[in-house]
This record gives structure tokens, C-alpha cells and sequence, in this order.
């Protein structure tokens, strides 16, 4: 992937260490600014704001990443009691909470094929009696990377070149082998797992890590499971090129004609919960978002189920105009010290009101049921108003607001002391890249999906992968699992002979560009 020195800014130096763009040196490109490393993070985090800012407005009117995708109203319904963990109302038992689920892929435009090898988004909307609660997950329980200071280039990455406007493997595995935190998700996505037959047939995750607060005030750490009561189905990488060129809008097809033939897709959620001190202490720090809990030692807890049983009448206003987003949250459940969490609570909404516009909540599909009394005013498309009711609080005209009642402590939050830093989070025993990864491929794949898997990964470095990631893609691998890394390096040499882009070096050598990392466990 050699880059020609073609730029249009006369001051362009691709050498020179990264700047703003108005040319002052960026802090970093890989940490967010927090209150020690396990702290939240800075609003006055420049670095961040700006590059989230910036990111979100990329692309007019279609999502960055989640483009492509379809949905369908339902209903979820509570079927068990874990009031002892949570006040939310919507989690009582017995409640029934209409609701929106939107499914997707993430690196795909608006136009892409369902069925090419992606994460698939998984986000659900509650319409809850104290307000809208969105979760916003994907098919996969972990993600690429721990920090969203590298959110935006990882969606790069996973676009399209700039000279040719083509999507590229080469610049897919360039950022993923720098990056190996992105392991864990990685051996998902070559696995059979990414590759899902139907929205019907894959599970949803929280991916982060969520509090629960009872009414005693107590707190729990939370991640959510969304099982598929159809069960999980996947394609091979056969079917899915099949479907790809003959249908490409396969996924979206099949979820809406099952709903029109009556046969409505459900999915049961558990819970696992965390007592709040364990987090302190657990063996991996348990906010990282390219880690899972041990299910021993937080077994799932059944809460629910929902029901999908309508179909969008308008897919644009209904689907397509749907802002979801982590930020919107109800009493019960709050955000975690996930520092990618912390991030998307930002730039989720900020991206919707550059997509869809300032009042996009104002929007029927995104609006509440119950009555609001927002101090918001004006901006671009504002439908409903306040009438000539005082717009400012405090005020003396009988309009309500929150006082200094509240003020104080904060029943959702949790402790943070330290200095400000650009930092991964504080080291537990068993923080490392590739252990969690080491131990889907090596215990819980098959030897059939270990195969299918090196086909996968050794195919998709043909054939444009280059030296020096072409090297680095084998220790990656390596690293993940010893024996999977050398059979993959294996089928890729049998595969090309000497046809190695960029150069060939020695085989089995490492290349001294891969970047060091913390791991000790499963390298």
C-alpha cells in the first residue's frame, strides 16, 4: 500500500508526529486524559473532544460506521426478579416496555452487502416510563480497542484508501497488528462468529461494563447478554460470498419477511453482575472493553425477554432517522469507568444531532412516552416548544425546575483519585492482550473452526497485505496461539509461493516493528 506524496496542504509532513489541526503537537493518539488510569475521563480533554467532534461529522447524512442496517418494533417483558440489584423501573418484574431494535454492520457504506465479514451492531431503544434508555451493543461481547482516542482510526482503517477509494486488507491489518489489544475481538471476527446466517440467528452484548443501583442506594457492576431464543446460526465464507453478489440485502430481508409471516424473533436477556468492590481487585481489570467475565465467576442471571412484531411502515423516518445512544440512560443504570463507554456518551449524541439534526429527539421514533420539561431551546428543526414559558432556570414564573436539592454526592458515580494522565488502565494480575484470545482459539473453537479460521485470516492477507505487516500479521498470530500462527503463515506462503508483496523476509522471523505490549498470559 505505497502512498503517494500527492497532498493538497502545502504544509503536509507524514514524518512529522501528529498535530492538531491547527498545528499544535498532539498529547497522544492512544490515551484519553483521566483522573489516574482507572479514573473518569476530561471533558477539558481537548484531544479527545476534538477528535471525537471531528470524527462525527465525516459523513453527511448516512452513520460513520453502522450504516447499513434494518429493524423492527416489539416489546420487552420481565419475567424475573433483580430488583435487589436495580431500581430501573422498565426492570421490574412484570413490566412490558415497548421498544425499537436496530441491527447493522459497522465498516460497511449504506449501499454494502449484509453479509460480509463485520461486527454486527446490536442496539435496542426503550421507551420506559422514566424516559428513554438506550443500549447501544454489538454481536460480540468485546471490541477492537480499550480507548476511544483510537476509535476514529480503527473505522478508518476498516473504510476505504484515499487514492483509490478502495477498502484495503493491508490498512485493515496495519492498524490491527499495532494495536494488539484488538486481539480477543479479532478471533472472534475470523472465527465462524463473524460471519452471522441472519439478525435472527446471532446474540447481542452490552460489550461495556454498566452499574445497577437499588433502592437502598447499593451498587453493581452489570454486563448484559441478549441470547437468541432461535439459536446462533452462522454462514460460511462461501455462503456469505454467494448472498453478497445475489442478495445483498439478505439480513434485512429475511428479518422483515419473518416478521410479515408471523414468525416474531425473540431474545432473552441475562444479566452477570459484579459486586461493586470486586471491581477493585478482580484478576483483569473488569472495564476493559477487549476483556470478558469468567461466567464461574459471575454466573448469568435471567431478567427478560423481548419480541420483535412489527415491521417499519417508513424505514427512513423509522429506522434510518433513529438516534441511539449510551448516553441515554434512566434511573437504575449508569455508565461504568469503561473509558470507551465514557467516550460514545459523547459522541453518540453528538453525532446524531450533525446526522439527523439539533432536535433530532424531537423526532417520533426518538422521542419519549412520558412528558418532558427540557430547558433546551431552538436550534435547527424544533418542532415541539415551551410556548412563551420562562426559558432560563431558576425562574419565578412557575415554570419547575431542579434546585440545589440534589446537589452533593451523586447516587450513580463511583471514586476516582489521581493525576491527570494519558494512560491504559492501572494493571490487574491477569491484564494482557492475547490471553482471553489465546483461550477462544485454542478451548472453546474446535479443531473444524481452528481450520476454518486459518483459511479465513491466511485468505485475507491475499492479495494485498505487504511487508512490514505482512510480518507482523504472523506474530500476531503467533502471540494469540503458536501452532494457529504458523499454520497460518504456512497456507499463506503455500498459497502465494514467492509472490509476497513489499518483500519476503525470512520465514518465522518477527518483525522488529511489532509493539511491545503488557502481556505475559497466552503470548
Amino acid at each position: 500500500m505505497a502512498q503517494k506524496q500527492d497532498s493538497q496542504h502545502p504544509g503536509f509532513d507524514p514524518s512529522k508526529p501528529s498535530t492538531t489541526a491547527e498545528g499544535a503537537p498532539r498529547e497522544s493518539d492512544a490515551h484519553s486524559l483521566s483522573i489516574g488510569p482507572d479514573g473518569p475521563l476530561l471533558l477539558h480533554d481537548v484531544a479527545l473532544v476534538q477528535k471525537l467532534a471531528r470524527f462525527d461529522r465525516e459523513r453527511v447524512p448516512e452513520r460513520s460506521p453502522h450504516a447499513k442496517g434494518s429493524g423492527a418494533f416489539g416489546e420487552f417483558e420481565v419475567t424475573q426478579d433483580i430488583s435487589q440489584y436495580t431500581k430501573a423501573k422498565f426492570l421490574q418484574p412484570g413490566t412490558k416496555t415497548p421498544m425499537l431494535a436496530r441491527f447493522s454492520t459497522v465498516a460497511g457504506e449504506l449501499g454494502s452487502p449484509d453479509t460480509w465479514r463485520d461486527v454486527r451492531g446490536f442496539s435496542l431503544k426503550f421507551y420506559t416510563q422514566d424516559g428513554n434508555f438506550d443500549m447501544v451493543g454489538n454481536n460480540t461481547p468485546i471490541f477492537f480497542v480499550r480507548d476511544p482516542m483510537k476509535f476514529p482510526d480503527f473505522i478508518h482503517s476498516q473504510k476505504r484508501l484515499p487514492d483509490s477509494g478502495l477498502r484495503s486488507n493491508n490498512m485493515q491489518w496495519d492498524f490491527w497488528t499495532l494495536s494488539p489489544e484488538s486481539a480477543h475481538q479479532l478471533s472472534y471476527l475470523m472465527g465462524d462468529r463473524g460471519l452471522p446466517a441472519s439478525w435472527r440467528h446471532m446474540n447481542g452484548y452490552s460489550s461495556h461494563t454498566y452499574m445497577f443501583i437499588n433502592e437502598a442506594g447499593e451498587k453493581f457492576w452489570t454486563q448484559w447478554h441478549f441470547h437468541s431464543d432461535q439459536g446462533v446460526k452462522n454462514l460460511t465464507n462461501e455462503e456469505a460470498g454467494k448472498l453478497a453478489g445475489e442478495d445483498a440485502d439478505y439480513h434485512r430481508r429475511d428479518l422483515f419477511d419473518a416478521i410479515e409471516r408471523g414468525e416474531f424473533p425473540s431474545w432473552t436477556l441475562s444479566v452477570q453482575v459484579m459486586p461493586y468492590e470486586d471491581a477493585k481487585t478482580y484478576r483483569f481489570n473488569p472495564f476493559d472493553l477487549t476483556k470478558t467475565w469468567s461466567h464461574k465467576d459471575y454466573p448469568l442471571i435471567e431478567v427478560g425477554r423481548f419480541t420483535l412484531t412489527q415491521n417499519p411502515s417508513n424505514h427512513f423516518a423509522q429506522i434510518e432517522q433513529a438516534a441511539f445512544s449510551p448516553s441515554n440512560m434512566v434511573p437504575g443504570v449508569n455508565v461504568s469507568p469503561d473509558k470507551m463507554l465514557l467516550g460514545r456518551v459523547f459522541s453518540y449524541p453528538d453525532a446524531q444531532r450533525n446526522r439527523i439534526g439539533t432536535n433530532f429527539d424531537q423526532l417520533p421514533v426518538n422521542a419519549p412516552v412520558v412528558p418532558t420539561n427540557s430547558y433546551d431551546k431552538e436550534g435547527q428543526m424544533q418542532y415541539h416548544h415551551t410556548g412563551n414559558a420562562p426559558v432560563y432556570a431558576p425562574n419565578s414564573y412557575g415554570r419547575a425546575y431542579q434546585g440545589t436539592e440534589l446537589a452533593g454526592e451523586v447516587d450513580n458515580g463511583w471514586e476516582a483519585d489521581g493525576t491527570m494522565v494519558r494512560a491504559a488502565y492501572t494493571l490487574h494480575a491477569e491484564d494482557d492482550d492475547f490471553g482471553q484470545a489465546h483461550t477462544l482459539v485454542r478451548d472453546v473453537y474446535s479443531e473444524e473452526e481452528r481450520e476454518r479460521l486459518i483459511e479465513t485470516v491466511s485468505g485475507s492477507l491475499i492479495p494485498d497485505v505487504e511487508e512490514p505487516v505482512l510480518s507482523r500479521v504472523f506474530e500476531y498470530w503467533r502471540n494469540i496461539d503458536q501452532e494457529v500462527g504458523e499454520r497460518i503463515e504456512k497456507a499463506y506462503r503455500e498459497a502465494v509461493g514467492d509472490q509476497v508483496p513489499g518483500g519476503d523476509p525470512k520465514e518465522g522471523t518477527p518483525d522488529a516493528t511489532l509493539p511491545e505490549t503488557d502481556t505475559h498470559a497466552g503470548a
